[in-house]
């Protein structure tokens, strides 16, 4: 670690040392130790709330001064104690062992490595707030680095305190690499795992025009160019067969999984709906750079990262932000009207399919994240509700509402992000906020929405927005309140019973296989799911299933309609639809 060398802060050097075992291993230097020295490890990593206890990945912890071996002794599963002989430099060994292939801890094998420093730098406690220095030991030939942090592979890297050292993500191997500037900053793509003749340019392109109007929102209207938050930005998207999407964004960048289905090839004229989820993807985390790592709940300041930090704000900073992800693209030029319209009604579609919304606010489910939403299970839609999807939809409505009096949601953040410059807020700031621009009745009306169980009134919103709703029962699977998949082995498996459905009623479970419908066979998921798609019975059949290798006949009575509808959304075509609703849908829509 020579050319990082200082008589403060702290040091690390990170080594691939074992690609085919997925260890990397770390050396941690510090020029001033404590006497008693303690350092510890996160564990969890903003953005992604559960607890992930990373410290079970380390291993041959040692440490040495002055050329000998001091004990490093347990406090707890996350914090470790050396007491030191003399006023030497302290350096700390360590292997890590790196095989998560999401992007929130490490993953390292002869192809490729990445690491989230959350997940892989032990903390120097006493030395947070010190400059934090990392050198990367030899990489494999042919590879390359892409970080957001500042620095270059062969002179090292730099972040003022220990919370930037965990805040930018690495991608290191061979990868794609392309950039582009928005209004004079630049901004980086990178994709790992990608097939020969994917359409690179084109991927620049439309992720270029989804940043646009995300920056924008943030910036008055006559602001040129426009006012970033940062002095580069880096996109690590890396691509995979079994991935079902996902990101963490941080400070300055973002690190992203998706099927490499979704990225576009050359010469394809449609890249389909994969394309579309991916873009919306990128304008998802691309939005917290504002709203969550900087306008951020006052709940999680300062970040305590050895336990769970609840706040009841994420219907806000991810449910927001998940209204904007799919509006940005209508914004950008990428989809129209029609297809942003499609989007919503799945988010609508899948608020109704959680009977868990009568029993939990989305206030509620926002505290609760840490034991719910993120430890999910076959009882998950019937106990909560997403933050997600109805804090979405919380803010499609306050964005209509305040529309309606001449006013947006655009201007309630940007209030928000002036009066906080930036910074911590609370549910009191949000409501003087919305106050602001929609008046008392309008925050009573939004703190029942947050803190309520009742349906949301979508519908109504919608209609006098020109946007007309339809519900209908769907499949008879959606009738019947069974969510499905294939079986461990061969088969049909029950994966989630809805509370209050024909298939609670009949007493079907979650793990239970479906073996006849009526006295026909059910070998294979497609069977069943022909079957249930095609036929539309109103009178009561047979189901036959297997329970702990015990049979069992069921009599199941299909209800006329489904207990969560599938809702589709549409301009309103009529000549009829009043002007308000016309003008109201011309400035939320622009059609």
């Amino acid at each position: 670690m020579d050319t990082l060398s200082q008589s403060t802060g702290v040091d690390y050097r990170l080594e691939i040392a074992e690609p085919n075992a997925h260890l990397f291993r770390v050396r941690l230097t510090l020029a001033r130790p404590e006497s008693e020295q303690v350092f510890s490890l996160p564990t969890w990593i903003p953005g992604s709330y559960l607890v992930r206890d990373f410290s079970r990945h380390l291993s041959r912890l040692s440490a040495a001064q002055g050329g000998s071996a001091l004990q490093v002794a347990p406090l707890g599963k996350t914090r470790w104690l050396v007491r030191c002989s003399g006023r030497g430099a302290l350096t700390l060994d360590y292997d890590v062992y790196a095989f998560d292939g999401s992007p929130r801890g490490a993953f390292l094998d002869a192809q490729r490595g990445f690491f989230n420093g959350s997940s892989v730098f032990l903390q120097a406690e006493g030395h947070e707030a010190c400059e934090h220095r990392l050198a990367l030991g030899p990489l494999p030939a042919g590879w390359d680095v892409a970080t957001a942090m500042d620095g270059t592979p062969g002179e090292g890297y730099r972040a003022a305190d220990y919370d930037e050292l965990i805040d930018h993500p690495f991608e290191l191997g061979r990868f794609w690499r392309g950039d582009f500037l928005l209004d004079g900053v630049p901004h980086e793509v990178t994709v790992t795992g990608a097939w020969p003749g994917f359409d690179g340019a084109r991927l620049l392109a439309e992720v270029q025009r989804v940043c646009r109007p995300q920056a924008a929102l943030w910036n008055d209207s006559e602001a040129t160019p426009l006012a970033l938050p940062f002095a580069r930005y880096v996109f690590l998207l890396r691509v995979s067969d079994d991935a079902h999407g996902g990101g963490l964004e941080h400070r300055a960048s973002t690190a992203l999984h998706a099927s490499r289905r979704d990225l576009p090839r050359l010469g394809q004229a449609e890249a389909g709906e994969g394309w579309t989820s991916l873009l919306s993807l990128f304008a998802h985390e691309y939005f917290h750079a504002w709203n969550v790592k900087r306008l951020r709940p006052r709940d999680l300041e300062p970040l305590v990262l050895s336990r769970e930090q609840p706040t009841t704000l994420l219907w806000f900073f991810e449910g927001v932000t998940s209204y904007y992800d799919e509006l940005a693209l209508l914004r950008g030029g990428l989809v129209d009207a029609a297809t942003y319209l499609r989007g919503l009604a799945r988010t609508v579609s899948s608020l109704l399919a959680q009977p868990g919304r009568r029993l939990q606010s989305v206030a509620q489910a926002s505290h609760d994240a840490w034991i719910k939403l993120y430890k999910s299970d076959e009882n998950t839609p019937n106990a909560t509700v997403s933050y997600y999807a109805k804090g979405a939809l919380v803010a499609l409505l306050l964005d209509l509402a305040l529309r309606r009096q001449g006013s947006s949601l655009d201007i309630v953040l940007r209030t928000l992000w002036q009066r906080s410059s930036g910074g911590p807020i609370d549910e009191t700031d949000i409501l003087a906020a919305v106050e602001g621009a929609g008046g008392t009745a309008l925050c009573e009306r939004l703190h029942a929405w947050v803190h309520g169980t009742d349906e949301l009134p979508l519908a109504e919103a919608l209609s006098g927005a020109g946007v007309c709703w339809a519900a209908e029962a769907g499949s008879l699977a959606a009738r019947l309140g069974l969510r499905l998949s294939e079986g461990p082995v061969s088969g049909v498996q029950v994966r989630q019973v809805l509370r209050g459905s024909a298939a609670e009623a009949a007493g079907l479970a979650a793990g239970d296989e479906l073996i006849a419908i009526n006295g026909w066979r059910l070998r294979r998921f497609d069977d069943a799911r022909q079957w249930l798609s095609a036929e539309q019975p109103t009178a009561p059949f047979e189901l036959l299933l297997v329970r702990d290798q015990r049979m069992l006949d069921c009599q199941v009575h299909p209800p006329a309609d489904a207990v969560s509808p599938t809702v589709t959304l549409s301009l309103d075509a009529r000549t009829d639809v009043p002007a308000p609703a016309l003008a109201l849908r011309r400035g939320w829509l622009g059609v």
